[in-house]
């Protein structure tokens, strides 16, 4: 899989591992959600035979060799050749001496990526002498809902995709080869950068391979990368090298007006209708949440976004004194409730409540009314009083080259204003979910605990980032104020 993103990856991943950065907590954090998962679909083949403990790869053939002539269903099977090696999550007996070959992934839907895993298992497979009836995909079921333990047969849905399997097939043992053949070499292949850089997932050699690229290059340009990667083709790097007259949308020609002039973009009848909106008192508002494949809450689905956290600032002027507020749970049962009780007295009744990015906020407080009848009716009242400040930077109102084409709240506050979130033990929304899911106990490095000690920076932590995210905004609205009154001048 790491050969079909990129064969230069691959390459470091046989031959220099070493130099490939180690996994973040929170991409640790991802994998072990994984692990979980496919823990979970064992279940729904009981007096299977379970080898994922063993893990050298001798130990591993020899022994589904060994248990294979018991036809039970097997856990980690594994098979390979004198090139090719692969293990299955399931495989079960099915007709004769065929086996059937099941994928447990924690996804909600089919990918296409997982087509081309599945395909190489059964290629290999075959190849080891052992037949593969028919592929199956386990994956999550996003409608199921807790009521108790977990129930395995709820929680996955499974899917033959062995049509689909057969027709990728086609291609595996041409790309074994040319695989195969990259590897050997004493050097890691020369490609370029590109999409497969990001995508399907974002590569750890990113970094090193992209170390050369001034930091306002072309793909940070606005829209699909097409254009990027054909300005990156013709030699051309930094947006400011750009040539006139090449096809730029109006979003793109901003972002290179704004790194030729080196002058921020500033559209002043836009911004004035967007301050013109607000009514005092402001609010400043921010959640945090996480989500999880298995649901840990009674009541709640796969990957169900539950807030934990959430840090309000209040202005009775934009440049008076705020007042700040926050909620962080206690990681004892389900916060919502207890949330939703202080988030009430925090946004008061009137005045406008400014968030960053308003699907996110609108769309969790729509959940917890849907989850809490009793707090609809103040949802209702809370929805229309929200104005989003992603909004003149996402339509370039403002645009300052500093930001490279991005409008997040993390990239506009240092272009805006002299604050930004270097430095900060936890800085961003899917760290500061992690982090308190450690802290709780519900995410677990090995066998280790964090200590009182753990718990209780993390904690500090937690309100430093959220308070920053409501604290941020307010600089941001007032930065806007101020870039207003200079273009006047």
């Amino acid at each position: 899989m790491a050969g079909l993103q990129c064969r230069k990856y691959q390459w470091y991943r046989e031959n220099a591992r070493d130099e490939i950065p180690e996994p973040d907590f929170s991409t640790r954090f991802m994998f072990k959600q994984g692990m979980l998962v496919g823990e979970y679909a064992k279940k729904l083949f009981p007096g299977g035979i379970d080898l994922g403990k063993l893990r050298n790869i001798g130990e591993q053939l020899g022994k589904t060799s060994e248990v294979l002539p018991e036809r039970r269903p097997i856990f980690e099977a594994s098979a390979g050749t004198d090139k090719i090696y692969s293990r299955v999550d399931i495989l079960k007996p099915a007709s004769g001496d065929s086996w059937d070959l099941i994928e447990v992934k924690s996804a909600t839907q089919l990918k296409e990526g997982y087509l081309h895993d599945i395909a190489f298992q059964k290629h290999t497979f075959l190849q080891a002498g052992i037949n593969i009836s028919n592929c199956y995909l386990a994956f999550i079921n996003n409608q199921y809902i807790k009521q108790g333990e977990i129930d395995p047969e709820g929680f996955f849905d499974m899917r033959d995709i062995t049509v689909e399997v057969d027709e990728v097939m086609m291609s595996i043992p041409d790309t074994v080869e040319e695989m195969l053949e990259v590897l050997q070499r004493p050097d890691p292949p020369d490609i370029k950068i590109g999409r497969q850089c990001d995508h399907p997932y974002s590569c750890p050699l990113k970094g090193k391979c992209w170390e050369f690229m001034p930091e306002n290059h072309v793909f940070n340009l606005y829209g699909k990368k097409d254009k990027a990667a054909n300005l990156y083709s013709q030699g051309i790097l930094s947006i400011e090298e750009i040539p006139e007259g090449y096809g730029l949308n109006l979003k793109q020609q901003i972002q290179k007006d704004c790194a030729t002039t080196k002058k921020p973009r500033v559209d002043r009848g836009q911004i004035s209708a967007f301050l013109d909106r607000l009514k005092a008192p402001i609010y400043f508002f921010d959640f945090e949440t996480y989500s999880t494949a298995l649901p840990i809450y009674e009541g709640t689905k796969p990957f169900q976004r539950i807030p934990f956290q959430y840090s309000v600032h209040a202005l009775d002027d934009l440049y008076g004194e705020s007042v700040h507020y926050d909620f962080l749970a206690s990681g004892n049962g389900d916060p919502r409730k207890e949330l939703l009780e202080n988030l009430k007295k925090h946004l008061g009744d009137s005045g406008s409540i400014i968030v960053y990015y308003e699907f996110f906020e609108k769309g969790v407080l729509n959940e917890l009314a849907g989850d809490f009848p009793e707090y609809e009716e103040w949802v209702e009242s809370v929805i229309p009083r929200i104005i989003d400040l992603y909004r003149p930077f996402g339509d370039f109102y403002y645009y300052n080259s500093i930001q490279q084409g991005s409008a997040s709240v993390k990239s506009v506050l240092p272009a805006i204003t002299d604050y930004s979130y270097k430095d900060m033990d936890i800085a961003d929304g899917l760290s500061a979910s992690v982090y308190f899911l450690y802290a709780c106990g519900h995410y677990k490095i090995g066998e280790s605990c964090p200590t009182p000690e753990e718990v209780d920076k993390i904690r500090k932590d937690l309100i430093t980032y959220c308070r920053m995210d409501t604290g941020g905004m307010i600089h941001i609205l007032r930065g806007l104020k101020e870039v207003l009154g200079k273009s006047q001048r």
